[in-house]
């Protein structure tokens, strides 16, 4: 399997969304669709959310504008499911919000001694759809993570500023106490 580009390739361009797929082959801009890298979309215990028994949320919100892979957010989904499974056993629910979209198309291109007799540079430089990505405007939400008591909210803050560096833009923690309201 060929390796990624760096996200910065991606992450802060503008960009118009590349979606369009048909059912008809004729029809379809896009051939061929990446496969979904995010697994599930809700982790934890939905009903206990809905009875009202973990009124400590906390959301995740992008701080800019920018696309997240769904390679990132599946990292950042195992990697936060992992540790409050591990701390909190059921006692909480976890939601990745962004769906990935957005279709990233890349131009391979060759380097090195000879390579320029094989590739067309800049002639045909559509490029191939490579992944998937969801396109976030500032203050749009990530994640979110409700919980039973205070200090497992804090927990759960903290496994969330571990996963920032996998994040490809500055993130905002909103904490929220629904048991007051």
């Amino acid at each position: 399997m060929a390796s990624l580009r760096k996200a910065n390739a991606y992450s802060k361009r503008k960009v118009t969304p590349y979606t369009r797929t048909s059912k008809k082959r004729q029809k379809a801009y896009i051939k061929m669709i990446p496969p979904q890298k995010i697994v599930k979309f809700t982790m934890g215990s939905d009903g206990l959310y809905k009875q009202g028994k973990l009124p400590y949320v906390l959301t995740v919100v992008a701080d800019e504008k920018v696309q997240i892979r769904h390679n990132a957010l599946e990292a950042c989904r195992q990697f936060i499911n992992k540790k409050l499974v591990k701390e909190l056993n059921d006692q909480f629910l976890f939601k990745v919000v962004p769906f990935p979209h957005h279709i990233q198309r890349e131009n391979k291109m060759l380097v090195g001694a000879g390579a320029d007799r094989m590739q067309t540079g800049m002639q045909l430089s559509f490029g191939k759809a490579v992944g998937k990505s969801a396109i976030m405007k500032q203050g749009s939400t990530i994640f979110i993570i409700a919980t039973a008591n205070p200090k497992a909210s804090m927990f759960a803050r903290h496994v969330i500023k571990q996963v920032k560096p996998k994040l490809p833009c500055t993130i905002k923690i909103l904490s929220e106490d629904l048991s007051k309201k």
